[in-house]
Order: structure tokens, then C-alpha cells, then sequence
């Protein structure tokens, strides 16, 4: 597990390129048959992924954690951007599709991922807070129908927003949030950007309640997304590209355009759970 610490916004705003992509930009997630995993000091979030090829991948604590397992003292949001897949809870499998999701509350101790084609793995990605609270575990689904241990994102809870005109024509799909799948901390869920479009979050805001970690993918190979941070009145940029994430400060905008439209998977921790809990910021006062 990598550990990332901490950054002031005063200290930010005098780092070189490299050294921004050093403490924000997390690259090379989805490696066969390895669960990678980021610590980072901001509100305790752990960002990583699975990607087993033709064995079951299992979640261990490490030394990092001082726990018996994983989930001790832990939540966890999963969401799989690749082939069909499988996600084992303590002898219980639940089949998770491209796309499908799972909330895994505190208190699960045996986690494995497995694929159901080595050829077409599974890409889960992992988001976990610290928690407080056992909530149940559910599998989530963006369409279909509710049944036991199943959730169905609920039509209020996908928002379309933007125009083609500005570019940022976008469909928000929430996954754990209060009133559909309850967590102590965890908020998570995807935003896809309609063809033609190619801004996110602008006008941007902050938060200082929370923060974010935003997964980008759907992206070929030679495309960027130019993914914009820091201060309103200290902007930096990192470049971007298929499958990397970026953490993002309480303090910090957090914004993208890409070179074409593309998908990502934003995760939230820290003081509340309000989505709309926002700090806009005019376009005036961007510098």
C-alpha cells in the first residue's frame, strides 16, 4: 500500500509538474492479478483497484491499517469498468457486471475479487473511508429490477445537466448516498460525458467539508483530459490519462476537459454527505 501524506494549499502552489503528479495523480491501478492500493492522509481515503486474470484476488489489511482485516474499522464503495465479474463477502458471491457497483459496510472480513473471463477480467475500483457504523452490503445497479441484497439507482438520482453548446452536456448516476444506500462517510457514484462534450464541474467549486478522488476512463489511448486543481486564485493542471485517478484537497478545485468526451468516477469523504454541499466559484474569480 503507498502512502501519500497531506498538502497545504500554501506549499502546492510552488510545486514543479513533477512533484504535483508525485502527491496527486495515481497511475497504473489496473496491473494483472494485483490489488493496488493509495493511503492518503486527506480524510484517511484509500483509492485502489483489482484486476484478477484468471485467480481470486484477495483484500488484506497490511501492516498500514493495524488491523486484523481490511474492513475493521473501514467502509468500502466498488465499482467494476471492466469484463464480468465477481465479488466474494465472507462465502457470499455477488455477480458484478461492467458498471455495477457494491457498498461493503464494516465488519467484512474475507473480501476477494475474481473474474469471469481471464480474457475480458474485471476492472473493480475501490474507494474506502474510515467508519464508525455497520450498514448493510449491497450489490448496485444502475437499471433493473430491486431485489433482496440488490439496489437500483433511483431515476432522482440520475441527473442529466450541461448542453452540447457548452460543452458539458453530462449524465450524473449516484450510487451510495443517504436515502439509496446508506454509509457512514462514503458518497460515490459515475459521470458520463454525451459525445460532443468534453467539461466537467465548470463553472467549479470547492468543498471544505470533504474530498474527492475522480477516476477517469472511456478514454482511447491518445486522448488526455486536462484535469484542473488547486486554489481558485492558484489554478494548476495535471494531464490525464485513461484509467488514472487524481486526489483532490478540500481546498482545491476540481474540474476537467478532455481532448474528447469521457467517463469518471468521483468518491467522496469527510465531514458530511450532502451532495450539493458546494463552494461555486465564479468564473470571474478563476485566475
Amino acid at each position: 500500500m503507498e502512502l501519500r501524506t497531506a498538502a497545504s494549499p500554501k506549499d502546492v502552489k510552488h510545486y514543479t509538474t513533477e512533484r504535483l503528479r508525485e502527491e496527486f495523480l495515481i497511475q497504473g491501478l489496473f496491473a494483472e492479478n494485483e490489488i493496488k492500493l493509495v493511503y492518503s492522509h486527506i480524510d484517511r481515503i484509500i483509492t485502489g483497484a483489482a484486476m484478477p486474470v484468471g485467480q481470486e484476488l484477495k483484500l488484506t489489511a497490511g501492516d498500514e491499517l493495524r488491523a486484523e482485516y481490511f474492513l475493521e474499522r473501514r467502509e468500502m464503495g466498488v465499482i467494476n469498468i471492466g469484463g464480468d465479474g465477481t465479488v466474494i463477502i465472507d462465502g457470499k458471491s455477488y455477480d458484478v457486471s461492467f458498471k455495477e457497483g457494491m457498498y461493503i459496510g464494516m465488519g467484512a472480513k474475507d473480501i476477494s475479487f475474481a473474474s469471469k473471463d481471464g480474457a475480458n477480467p474485471a476492472k473493480f475500483y475501490l474507494n474506502s473511508a474510515p467508519a464508525h457504523k455497520a450498514y448493510p452490503t449491497v450489490l448496485i445497479k444502475p437499471e433493473g429490477t430491486p431485489e433482496e441484497g440488490v439496489v437500483i439507482v433511483k431515476d432522482e438520482n440520475k441527473v442529466e445537466l450541461g448542453s452540447l453548446e457548452d460543452a458539458n452536456h453530462r449524465v450524473i448516476c449516484k450510487y451510495i448516498l443517504p436515502g439509496q444506500v446508506e454509509s457512514c462517510q462514503l458518497v460515490m457514484g459515475m459521470t458520463q460525458l454525451k459525445p460532443g462534450s468534453v467539461w466537467n464541474t465548470m463553472p467549479c467549486h470547492t468543498h471544505d467539508r470533504r474530498m474527492e478522488v475522480y477516476l477517469y476512463f472511456e478514454m482511447p489511448e491518445d486522448a488526455v483530459v486536462m484535469h484542473y486543481m488547486g486554489e481558485p486564485q492558484e489554478t494548476r493542471h495535471i494531464v490525464m490519462r485513461n484509467e488514472e485517478a487524481v486526489i483532490s484537497p478540500s481546498w482545491s478545485i476540481h474540474a476537467g476537459c478532455g481532448t474528447r468526451a469521457y467517463t469518471f468516477i468521483w468518491g467522496m469523504v469527510g465531514e458530511n454527505q450532502a451532495f450539493d454541499d458546494m463552494d461555486g466559484v465564479a468564473m470571474g474569480d478563476l485566475k
